[in-house]
């Protein structure tokens, strides 16, 4: 037998044993297929991210827009309880009061904005997360046959 004739014929035989590639060759497969999840697993999150991002932002814009409109709006109207209340008291009694019970509102929503920041979920990409447990648990299930 020629050295290609038994070359073919090892190789032949390494084939009929297993029926399947050789190891080395699904290990590199299964490190670049892994290699190939994790790349979209996070371009996935990447994504998910400047969305929520862009959410985040125009939501901000808006909210400050409506804040700049509510602070003048209640300028306007301090300005006519302080008026009002000068009917009755002399003006800087007016002023006085009208303060006192700004400074109680202000603390008020301080409190309440802080808890609800507390409350606030983390910005996380729960998406990918979750696509990445369900990665694990496929790779860990493939793993133990």
């Amino acid at each position: 037998m020629s050295s290609t004739q038994s070359h073919h014929a090892s190789v032949d035989r390494s084939a009929d044993r297993t029926g399947q590639e050789p190891v080395s060759e699904l290990v590199q497969r299964a490190s670049q297929q892994l290699t190939e999840l994790v790349r979209g697993e996070l371009r996935l999150a990447q994504a998910e991210m400047k969305e929520k991002g862009r959410r985040y932002g125009k939501g901000g814009g808006l909210f400050g827009g409506a804040g700049v409109v509510g602070f003048l709006m209640l300028q306007a109207l301090v300005a006519s309880v302080i008026a009002a209340l000068a009917l009755v008291l002399p003006v800087w009694a007016a002023g006085l009061v009208v303060t006192a019970v700004l400074g109680v509102i202000a603390a008020v929503l301080a409190m309440s904005g802080k808890q609800q920041v507390g409350r606030a979920a983390p910005p996380t990409p729960e998406q990918t997360v979750e696509n990445v447990k369900a990665d694990v648990a496929t790779i860990k299930e493939s793993a133990h046959r």
